[in-house]
């Protein structure tokens, strides 16, 4: 898609009008007529693609929606854009880059040239030195200054240098190798690197140091504390964080100046953004964990995914189908938020991760060219994985006021099958999504002897959508096509909105002031301040009571 293209109004496509008009009509049609006048659509409106099974039947939508929606995507050239983006055009316009988190899973035998440079060439090298390390150390042939194996690995990063990781290793620990401990750091509160390190044995314990600037403040904080938390354990010797640290970073001179081997220090590309970023050498505590061979089924999973999303026709993509729901639910019906509700507990952190994924990608104000959106961009994501979630919030989504459109995740098979845990737990999966979709009438209520007094209360209007997502099994590949369904649905989004989903301006804001403001904390003398009335009352209350005063 153009620049030009992305600058025009949104709200003067003649898809979008078109919806509009077809808005009013289905927002008076409910989920029970939908489906008491056509017994096929729980079979009709449902798609496959890299493992994954989308049930999206109980949206508020007809055939005509899907139709008009898939139109709004073509006058937006969303189509256009995915090319752009596989051929390894600049379509991050902000920072004049290109979108390349696809390169990181291409097989070895494709070629893509981008600015001069094959990219998957490169992603293989890297690929293949991150086996050849994770295999010494997983085979106790990496030894620590002192002679023992590795038995803990601690990943210190922030934001997709953390999210990717922990939620990809919480989500594989089954595959994992169960006599190492992994650990994760991404907090600059110091009790995050105290508590994760707490029972360790340095001379047992390796850092990966994930910042590609090697600048990051949280980071480095943490990776400097790291650094003396080591040589304490070590006898003091410098030489010793050569066995103990490597780094997942572009700055050798940064690197080198840590005390980490070069050697040991494993690169990425300014086309891969941090919360693209779980698939390349940012996923080397992955790697650790589940070992290179699941981590190649992991990018299987990924690639076969962009495959889908590239080759197949609108009407059976799964994330354009989930991307064009989402802004159908956005910008329409004004829902302000989506849940994902993974039922399956080592996805405990998926919620977490599709946070950044989804919010940081789309949080965007003004389109391509600069301007101002008069539309609804991004929506809060959040969710906890089922069924503790239906004993808290599920209470609001079935009777509250606010339309809150879900995701179910479910899996056939159980990863440990207990007794009948896992029938009940998808006997669940498939409960809620029927109870928001149809609820409980008052005649419903009524029957089963329920008083009057009480029958408004137990009613439930039901009409909440959702979208049901089934695999196999939760497995490396199926996870890799799970984060690329999202991945992909995001981009949708967001080539529909005409925004920049690949910048994150808005994080820089507050890092700077922070930096301004720490010497200030820091100062020996009451420093002159220079801010609002607020901060300045807060930052002298900080001081005083750092100082007994």
């Amino acid at each position: 898609m153009s620049t030009d293209a992305a600058g025009d109004s949104l709200r003067e496509t003649p898809a979008w009008g078109r919806l509009q008009a077809h808005f009013a009509e289905v927002r008076k049609r409910t989920l029970r007529e939908l489906f008491d006048g056509d017994p096929e659509r729980g079979e009709r409106l449902v798609a496959d693609g890299a493992g994954l099974f989308l049930d999206f039947s109980k949206n508020r939508i007809t055939d005509e929606t899907m139709m008009l929606l898939g139109e709004l995507a073509r006058e937006r050239g969303v189509e256009e854009r995915r090319e752009a983006m596989f051929r390894g055009e600049h379509i991050n316009v902000s920072e004049d880059r290109a979108v390349l988190h696809v390169a990181l899973r291409m097989p070895r035998e494709r070629s893509l040239i981008v600015d001069g440079v094959d990219v998957v060439r490169e992603v293989h090298e890297t690929l293949d030195r991150m086996s050849a390390f994770a295999e010494r150390v997983r085979d106790g042939e990496w030894r620590g200054h002192t002679g023992k194996a590795i038995r803990n690995v601690v990943n210190i990063g922030i934001g997709g240098s953390d999210l990717g990781p922990v939620m990809a290793y919480e989500a594989l620990r089954h595959y994992s190798r169960r006599e190492m401990a992994f650990r994760f750091v991404s907090n600059i509160d110091g009790t995050d690197f105290v508590e994760a390190t707490r029972d360790l044995d340095p001379e047992e314990t390796l850092f990966v140091i994930s910042s590609k600037t090697f600048t990051t403040l949280e980071t480095m904080t943490n990776a400097r504390s790291a650094r003396e938390w080591s040589l304490a354990g070590l006898g003091g010797e410098a030489k010793a964080v050569a066995k103990h640290f490597v780094a997942v970073s572009t700055n050798a001179e940064g690197v080198a100046e840590f005390g980490i081997d070069t050697d040991n220090m494993f690169g990425f590309w300014d086309w891969v953004g941090g919360r693209y970023s779980m698939d390349s050498a940012i996923g080397l505590s992955t790697m650790l964990a589940i070992g290179p061979a699941q981590f190649e089924q992991m990018l299987a999973g990924f690639h076969a995914m962009d495959e889908h999303f590239r080759e197949t026709p609108s009407g059976g993509n799964l994330p354009m189908i989930m991307g064009l729901l989402s802004v159908w639910y956005a910008d329409f019906f004004g829902a302000e938020t989506c849940g994902i509700f993974p039922y399956d507990q080592y996805l405990h952190r998926f919620p977490a991760y599709l946070q950044q994924l989804t919010m940081e990608s789309n949080g965007k104000h003004v389109t391509l060219s600069g301007e101002h959106v008069d539309y609804d961009t991004g929506q809060i994501y959040w969710g906890e994985p089922g069924t503790n979630g239906q004993h808290s919030f599920y209470q609001l989504i079935h009777q509250g006021t606010r339309l809150i459109p879900a995701d179910f995740i479910g899996f056939a098979h159980s990863l440990n099958e207990l007794g009948d845990h896992h029938d009940k737990l998808m006997s669940n999966v498939f409960a809620q999504g029927e109870a928001l979709a149809f609820g409980k009438t008052p005649e419903q209520v009524r029957e089963e002897g329920t008083p009057e007094a009480v029958v408004p209360h137990r009613v439930m209007e039901g009409n909440r959508p959702s979208n049901t997502i089934l695999a196999e099994r939760l497995d490396p590949q199926t996870l890799g096509s799970l984060v690329a369904l999202y991945e992909h649905s995001v981009f949708t989004q967001g080539a529909v909105w005409g925004i920049d989903s690949f910048d994150q301006w808005g994080v820089e804001l507050g890092k700077e002031l922070a930096k301004a403001i720490i010497p200030e904390l820091e100062a020996g003398e009451e420093p002159k301040l220079h801010h609002d009335s607020s901060t300045n009352a807060l930052i002298r209350r900080y001081r005083n009571v750092r100082r007994g005063v």
